[in-house]
């Protein structure tokens, strides 16, 4: 399964001047749960944000600038890359917005949390295209937002 994990507000913003505008514990705590034990790729800036591998799972950095290589952590060239050496294994991707656009073509699922304000910044999620996938889940969460699980159709 390829998946696409993501925060968004309702204006789609998902970043401002680097970093992810709000903090939201229960969604910290859902992304941990669904990605435990799996394969997690970011661009350089979002594990720049973070500043070290995921624990307990498998981090790829897609980067043609920043190189990190340690236990559990690898870097790449491409989405690709990883797709093809991870094939059959449960891949999250987990920003940034480029990773994003390219894991829309194909990503199985799309795990988003969505918060109900509209939030400055400068960083956009890809449009959620409703011919490709529908919406097959919704949960409110204990403040303003949902978790959502859209699924491919077809």
């Amino acid at each position: 399964m390829i998946a696409i994990i993501a925060a968004m507000a309702k204006n789609r913003v998902i970043g401002h001047n680097g970093k992810i505008p709000w903090d939201i514990p229960e969604d910290r705590e859902h992304f941990k749960k669904l990605t435990m034990g799996n394969i997690v790729v970011m661009g350089r800036k979002t594990y720049e944000e973070i500043g070290h591998p995921l624990p307990g799972r498998t981090t790829y950095l897609v980067s043609a600038t920043k190189q990190v290589e340690e236990k559990n952590c690898h870097t790449v060239q491409s989405l690709r890359e990883v797709v093809e050496r991870e094939r059959g294994q449960n891949i999250f991707i987990c920003g940034g917005v480029g990773l994003y656009k390219e894991a829309m073509k194909v990503a199985d699922c799309i795990y988003l949390t969505e918060l109900d304000a509209e939030v400055e910044g400068d960083t956009l999620f890809p449009v959620i295209e409703p011919e490709v996938f529908r919406c097959i889940r919704s949960e409110r969460g204990n403040g303003a937002y949902s978790f959502r699980l859209y699924e491919r159709k077809g």
